[in-house]
């Protein structure tokens, strides 16, 4: 590598593939920046790959007067749904209207309703519920996604799944995304500006020698103008053990988890419930033959890798939308479940609930700059990769200005409602592809999927069938094109096939990922 020398550096070195990490990296890069990133496992290992999978404005936010964040946000969806349209879609989420549910009476509307209404006792009438999701539907500036409005849940489809008891909803708009593909496309970006991205490699050191940042890595020292600590769950650990800056900001970490089971209900929309403990449970279509249920909120003290689903919570989830759906949700429904850990801001907020979802971004120019970032949701990583650039502008005057506003990502390059039209064509240029194997394509790579389709002509032109619509000429591409190494990068996060395939079949991916990385002299995990 001929940048990243003491005698030549590299303008910004980032710590962190997730998200975050990821999106600084591709604005710097189209703005004529030598970018370096590192990150210590897989792309999306931790935080970015365990979300709720949702472009949205943080409906619940506005219990707690978030209005700049979720303004930003909800501005933000419709940017990022059309720049991604492989890989996100909008969603109708549906409200159910319960007369008995109460609020939290803590928060900063609940004490104004508390107030100024004392003889709600924390209910929230159907017209209040109805004000609020007005204010969504303009907070931010909303263009193509429609509006909200008013259902009849014994008339509806959606009323089908659910309990008698439920005769009113509100139907509102956002948007749903595949968050580890989002992260990897945005890689995949910032490398094709001439980023460098670096898997499996942990930052151990970092400190500043005269004006450069020297950081170090099992591979060896690295040089950068500036450094930006995207380390996610970690940035803490990396301020105190690996930077050694001494910073009094703080990291909260709160545990998000979520189950899967098979498809509970037949419709396309999604579920927006609220539960009696003042929290909100969505209850989302996955993957065509599944529902994803999350999200809960508890703060965490462990290694943020080590997170994972606990019985406890799964009960929770199964009890939260066994109050609404007709039949009970219980544990033996869960085929699958993943934890991650948000890197909140301490804010000082008394519970995990309440802590703010805003980012913060933190310089520190005594010195070579660093840039330590705090928080975000991954509906406003760009705007966040914006902001962060703006703080490092005065030290790259020579940078030219903000461009990921408009700019699709890798395969994006296609109309908001263009999938249908894509999946037609490959069937009709690949006759081999079934339909479900061309809409995976197609939401999986967009306009790409053809070129590692490439000239093949029938199914065993791509090399091995390993199950589930997977093959060789896949895999090539993912560990060529995408960084994937191991069997989990590919069926958890550059695809969920794990879903769908059995033990056996793994090891048979994993087999094919060892032979084909072997063959390519990248051996390493």
């Amino acid at each position: 590598m001929s940048l990243a020398t003491q005698e030549n550096p590299v303008d910004l070195c980032i710590i962190g593939g997730g998200v975050n990490g990821c999106g600084i990296a591709r604005d710097a890069a189209g703005r004529g920046l030598s970018v370096l990133l590192f990150e210590q496992a897989d792309l999306a290992q931790a935080t970015s790959s365990a979300s709720t999978k949702l472009f949205h404005g943080g409906l619940r936010y506005l219990e707690y007067l978030e209005i700049r964040l979720v303004h930003e946000a909800l501005a933000e969806r419709e940017v990022l749904l059309a720049a991604s349209p492989h890989i996100s879609h909008p969603m109708r989420f549906v409200l159910p209207i319960d007369p008995s549910m109460r609020f939290p009476t803590d928060t900063p509307v609940g004490r104004l309703v508390g107030l100024f209404l004392p003889w709600l006792k924390g209910k929230r009438p159907a017209a209040m519920i109805r004000a609020g999701l007005f204010l969504y539907d303009h907070l931010g500036g909303r263009r193509t996604l429609p509006g909200t409005r008013a259902l009849d849940l014994r008339r509806d489809p959606a009323g089908a799944p659910l309990r008698p008891g439920f005769a009113k909803a509100y139907e509102y708009s956002d948007g749903w995304v595949d968050d580890a593909r989002l992260v990897v496309l945005n890689a995949r970006d910032a490398a094709a500006r001439g980023a460098e991205i670096r898997t499996r490699s942990r930052v151990t050191g970092a400190h500043r020698e005269g004006d450069l940042w020297r950081v170090v890595t099992a591979a060896g020292s690295f040089w950068a103008r500036a450094l930006v600590n995207a380390a996610g769950p970690w940035v803490g650990e990396v301020i105190r053990d690996t930077i050694h800056v001494p910073s009094t900001e703080g990291v909260r970490l709160v545990r998000g988890s979520h189950i899967v089971t098979r498809r509970l209900f037949d419709h396309d929309r999604a579920y927006f419930f609220q539960g009696r403990d003042g929290r909100i449970c969505f209850a989302i279509p996955y993957e065509e033959d599944f529902t994803l249920i999350g999200t809960t909120d508890q703060d965490y003290r462990g290694a943020p890798g080590a997170a994972q689903c606990t019985e406890e919570e799964i009960t929770y989830l199964c009890a939260f939308v066994s109050e609404y759906f007709a039949r009970p949700v219980t544990p033996a429904d869960v085929v699958w479940t993943y934890s991650g850990v948000r890197p909140l801001y301490d804010d000082g907020a008394s519970s995990a609930t309440a802590a703010t979802r805003d980012y913060v971004l933190r310089l520190d120019a005594e010195g070579a700059p660093l840039l330590n970032i705090f928080g975000g949701k991954i509906t406003t990583y760009r705007r966040l990769a914006e902001a962060a650039l703006a703080k490092l502008a005065p030290f790259f005057p020579a940078a030219t200005g903000p461009w990921t506003a408009g700019a699709a990502l890798p395969g994006g390059d296609f109309p908001i409602d263009g999938r249908p039209a894509l999946a037609e064509g490959l069937l009709r240029d690949y006759p081999f592809l079934s339909a479900p194997w061309a809409a995976r394509l197609v939401r999986s790579y967009g306009t790409e999927a053809r070129v590692w389709l490439g000239d093949a002509r029938t199914a065993e032109d791509l090399g091995a069938d390993l199950g589930a619509t997977l093959t060789e000429a896949e895999l090539r591409w993912l560990v060529a094109r995408e960084w994937a190494v191991t069997a989990e990068d590919v069926l958890w996060r550059r695809s969920k096939l794990g879903l769908r395939l059995g033990p056996a079949q793994v090891q048979a991916v994993a087999g094919m990922l060892a032979q084909i990385r072997a063959a390519a002299g990248t051996t390493e995990a």
